[in-house]
């Protein structure tokens, strides 16, 4: 007899189970950016060369233009939180989902509003000088 499908995907069901295991060790380490900065090391040794490229390049930029944003795991991905500890920006890696690209997701936190729509989702293919440029105005937009 097949196995009931709870509607998520093995991939999606890993990210919710790493998602837990985070929050728990979130939680004992407070806001400690050593902490974070470890948890984001770690998971950008766990990417292929070219997810660890790009999360590499994220996180130099966030480094560089958001020095105040602190390090921490988002569902087992790099991601970057502001002093509340809410999620600002996010690399979701192509490997971890078996998608076609990788995505660098702003949340609700980010100061990217622009009218009435704008996007806080992009697709990434390789880093380069032109999307580091891109990358660090969005940033800089995003903790304005």
């Amino acid at each position: 007899m097949a196995e009931k499908s709870d509607g998520l995907s093995k991939e999606e069901r890993d990210a919710v189970k790493e998602r837990a295991k985070e929050l728990r060790a979130q939680q004992k380490a407070g806001k400690n950016r050593e902490a974070g900065l470890a948890s984001v090391r770690e998971a950008i040794a766990k990417l292929d060369a070219a997810d660890a490229a790009l999360a590499e390049g994220l996180h130099k930029v966030v480094s560089e233009v958001a020095p105040d944003l602190i390090p921490k795991t988002y569902y087992g991905m790099p991601g970057y939180a502001n002093a509340d500890g809410k999620m600002v920006v996010f690399l979701q890696p192509a490997s971890k989902f078996k998608t076609r690209y990788s995505t660098i997701g702003f949340e609700g936190p980010a100061n990217l509003d622009d009218g009435e729509c704008w996007p806080v989702a992009f697709a990434v293919l390789a880093w380069s000088p032109a999307v580091e440029k891109k990358f660090a105005a969005l940033v800089q937009a995003a903790v304005s």
